[in-house]
């Protein structure tokens, strides 16, 4: 009798483990279900996987954000390209971490880079022969990159890296992120004493959109030259630049920041070596997906002006010339009405991609107020709901803000209409 009772429990007790572990098991199942379609669209058509704008839709409320560079003007002329500029990259494919292991580079698609020469050829901005070409992630990494393959100085202390004011205002802090011994912020060029530096030659320029060259005159010096700016849509195209280094991306060409792709055209051997170095140490590598996207849209926008019929929706440069154009003459009225703006002059030079005489429509305005008694710019926008990015952070007063000319026609057309209202 008690042997079975004790039996009854025993299986009691069994029971009710079992019960515990199932209950325990439907319950992570269903975590995992709800984690899976929460975060990664799991149990979902591919129709359902939609991406994030970025951004909520502009309103009469809406702070208006244009202190980034967000090149979402872009969007109108990909939404008519349909399939040109589409790629469907199959599950198995870019698995392995190499891309042409008898290339220079070894994380770089031969496709990419097969495009990126193209389109240089095609606008005449940059020499492609005699260059060697990497991929970075962005071309904020190829600065790093660059950065590390000059450095440091021959006699090992840290080389001081310039640029003449108002320069880019992430100079200075990507410089300084990781405190290197190897390099260092020393400022604007203009000001500097020394005689070993790598001076910043960001041409057309980040903010003010000048046309730049060194400034630094010394046989130790060294320059990385910052083309993210230098297409036919932003300023004319007057030479075919062959400087050491010369630094590009696709954000500001075609407009896909988050694509995170940029590149360079690098003459020294042992300087491409470096750079890629650092790019194996930093991230082994660069997306293979990302550049398989670049290399099919840099082809849409190639094919768009050598194989297809000569209108705007298939040439993205005019497309974005046109847009740019037209936000500069809106902008440059709002100003000259308003009584205590103003801007930098307009600069016209003959353009060899357009084969005309073309005016610069730089991707940001540099905006200076003379208002009496109004001395920080950025901070009366901010109180107007225009969030701009002000003068020091450019090494500048604060009496001129950087506006970005890139983003959404309602975003601009909010932008003009408070600017319109100070006074």
């Amino acid at each position: 009798m008690a042997a079975r009772e004790s039996g009854g429990m025993a299986a009691a007790r069994c029971a009710g483990r079992i019960g515990v572990m199932a209950s325990v098991a439907v319950n992570l199942a269903l975590l995992a279900m709800y984690i899976r379609r929460r975060y990664f669209g799991g149990g979902r058509s591919d129709k359902d996987i939609v991406p994030s704008k970025g951004k909520p839709p502009v309103t009469s409320e809406s702070v208006v954000n244009l202190d980034h560079g967000d090149p979402t003007l872009y969007e109108e002329f990909w939404h008519g390209t349909g399939d040109r500029a589409t790629i469907v990259i199959p599950g198995w494919q870019t698995m392995s971490y190499f891309s042409d292991l008898g290339g220079f580079c070894w994380f770089v698609e031969p496709g990419f880079e097969r495009e990126v020469r193209r389109l240089h050829r095609l606008v005449g901005n940059a020499v492609v022969d005699g260059y060697y070409f990497l991929a970075g992630t962005g071309s904020t990494q190829l600065f790093q990159a660059a950065l590390y393959a000059l450095s440091p100085a021959e006699d090992g202390t840290p080389m001081s890296v310039v640029s003449p004011a108002p320069y880019y205002s992430s100079y200075p802090s990507v410089t300084n992120f990781l405190n290197s011994a190897l390099y260092r912020w020393d400022g604007d060029a203009n000001m500097f004493n020394g005689d070993t530096c790598i001076e910043l030659v960001c041409s057309p320029n980040n903010p003010d959109g000048g046309i730049r060259k060194a400034v630094i005159k010394s046989n130790s010096g060294k320059t990385i030259h910052d083309f993210a700016y230098n297409w036919p849509q932003y300023t004319p195209i007057t030479e075919a630049a062959s400087h050491d280094i010369m630094l590009f991306t696709v954000s500001k060409c075609t407009g896909h920041a988050g694509t995170r792709l940029g590149w360079a055209l690098v003459k020294d051997m042992e300087v491409a070596q470096k750079m890629i170095k650092f790019m194996e140490l930093n991230t082994i590598g660069v997306s293979k997906d990302s550049q398989l996207r670049a290399a099919k849209i840099l082809k849409a926008v190639c094919d768009g002006y050598e194989l297809s019929p000569a209108s705007e929706a298939n040439r993205l440069f005019h497309f974005a010339q046109r847009k740019m154009a037209e936000r500069w003459s809106k902008l440059r009225a709002t100003v000259a009405a308003s009584g205590i703006f103003s801007l930098p002059n307009e600069v016209s030079d003959y353009c060899t991609f357009a084969k005309e005489k073309v005016t610069a429509n730089p991707p940001f305005a540099w905006l200076r107020c003379h208002k009496d008694g109004l001395d920080d710019l950025e901070a009366f926008l901010r109180g107007n709901k225009i969030i701009t990015r002000g003068g020091p952070k450019f090494g500048v007063d604060e009496k001129v803000v950087r506006v970005s000319m890139l983003d959404t026609d309602e975003a601009f057309n909010m932008f003009i209409g408070r600017i319109a209202s100070l006074k």
